[in-house]
């Protein structure tokens, strides 16, 4: 019988000592689990006030959009139809990006060294005239 209280002595040490350890670890975890539940409101915090800003961007970007579309509307009656066409087309063959400038005497967009006469041509408002290499319109200052 003392063998058996000597045995149960052991075991209840045994189970007082994994009890503690469990506590130990609940108090580890209960500490972890506030730390990620701040990092969580800072986080959600942040990406609020993310959301805010770009929605604010958004508007911006959407008045923006509004406004040089009627600008463009504006100018678009004046401008003959068939060189409205042409400018539509080279926008969508050239990302976009459909008249450029001379400087240095060279086409801005892919720098082909124009002659005088391109030069001259290109300053002309009777007519369109194009690069010779990229085929976007030349606008000379």
């Amino acid at each position: 019988m003392q063998k058996d209280i000597v045995s149960l002595k052991r075991h209840l040490e045994t189970l007082e000592e994994r009890q503690l350890e469990a506590m130990l670890a609940v108090e580890d975890a209960e500490k972890d689990l506030q730390t990620a539940k701040t990092d969580l409101e800072r986080v959600q915090s942040n990406l609020k006030e993310q959301n805010k800003d770009l929605t604010k961007e958004s508007e911006t970007l959407r008045k923006d959009l509004e406004r040089l579309n009627s600008e463009r509307q504006a100018v678009v009656t004046d401008i003959a139809t068939q060189a409205l066409n042409v400018y539509d087309q080279l926008r969508k063959q050239k990302r976009g990006i459909a008249i450029t400038t001379i400087a240095d005497n060279s086409c801005e967009a892919c720098g082909t060294t124009l002659t005088a006469s391109q030069q001259q041509t290109a300053r002309s408002t009777s007519q369109l005239f194009h690069c010779p290499t990229c085929g976007r319109i030349l606008f000379a200052n």
